[in-house]
């Protein structure tokens, strides 16, 4: 029977979400690609969940269709939440998210208070919860009113199937608009999960952190080491067993030209400066000055998630080294 580590709080800082009372990991576990699927063994992903808690990881990052198939990951984790965690559940931040295909036929995505609640209910089943933490509007629906997708949000609340309600993938302006929203009727918005890594840095062009900051919203960032691409896997050419070299619709070989992988090399060197790899070093730059509240990672090994928990070890930046980074990537 599994144990927490004593000290599993010792190490990781924590932060205030927004202006909420909610604090989260520096670190998050997104368990998109990497739980559910038939060639991940369930020792493995249990091994994960029950690793990244003993270094401080409370937070636990899902959706309705991740997997594969959809609907897989949220099935692993709540067998593994039953067989290791469930005495824990009070330490424990569990977020799920409906707007993507779930199901055929017109109320299986988008924006509709019909999907939303149903799959939030569905979403419930396959985990064994009562509720979750934080229920997410997946994508914005240019077809469904703001309105009607923030109502479901807050009823979701209403209904004490979900704590927080947050969004992802929206613009500034939807943003402002959701938050709006949500206020008047009495369900703050908590969080806004974005893209955003040294490679992808919309958030800040797009005015989207600006906007967060002003609203005193929450934010978590996904794919702050670009699929991959900010490690050191592709420093040498393209690994067989790497997502690139499967032609992933997420990353192909053809994203790592010359150019690219001559800037990870440079960057690779910024970070063994600073004693880190350069995934650590991708993920500080992200968490950075305290903008961003969370950085979701992925892990298919016990390993990987104790790589990403080491960049706590040194999070801060000189005015030298964000220059030196901002140049290399201006290439």
């Amino acid at each position: 029977m599994y144990t927490a580590h004593p000290d599993r709080y010792t190490d990781m800082p924590y932060r205030r979400t927004g202006r909420s009372g909610l604090k989260l990991p520096a670190i998050s576990l997104g368990l998109w690609h990497n739980f559910g699927p038939a060639d991940r063994t369930v020792e493995t992903q249990r091994a994960i969940l029950r690793r990244a808690f003993d270094l401080g990881v409370t937070h636990f990052d899902l959706a309705n269709n991740y997997g594969p198939p959809p609907g897989a990951a949220e099935s692993a984790f709540g067998e593994a939440l039953k067989s290791d965690l469930a005495a824990y559940r009070d330490e424990l931040i569990i977020s799920t998210k409906a707007g993507y295909l779930m199901w055929p036929g017109p109320y299986g995505e988008w924006g509709s208070r019909k999907y939303l609640l149903s799959s939030l209910d569905q979403s419930l089943t396959r985990m064994g919860l009562d509720y979750v933490d934080v229920f997410y509007s997946h994508r914005p629906d240019p077809e469904t009113p703001l309105e009607e997708t923030m109502g479901a949000l807050h009823s979701a609340v209403q209904q004490g199937k979900a704590l927080y309600v947050g969004i992802s993938n929206y613009s500034a302006e939807q943003t402002r608009e959701a938050a709006r929203i949500l206020g008047e009727l009495g369900t703050p918005l908590l969080i806004h999960q974005p893209r955003y890594s040294m490679l992808d840095r919309r958030p800040e062009d797009e005015g989207l952190l600006d906007a967060l900051d002003e609203l005193e919203v929450g934010s978590i960032v996904f794919s702050p080491l670009e699929q991959g691409l900010l490690t050191g896997r592709y420093l040498d050419g393209i690994p067989e067993d790497s997502r690139a070299a499967s032609d992933s619709p997420f990353l192909n070989s053809d994203a790592l030209t010359e150019d690219l992988v001559a800037q990870l090399r440079e960057l690779n060197g910024i970070a063994e400066s600073r004693g880190q790899t350069l995934a650590q070093l991708a993920l500080a730059w992200v968490l950075r000055g305290g903008r961003v509240t969370s950085a979701l990672v992925g892990a298919s090994s016990p390993q990987q998630i104790e790589d990403s928990v080491g960049t706590i070890r040194n999070l801060d930046f000189d005015a030298d080294e964000l220059a030196r980074i901002d140049a290399v990537l201006k290439k």
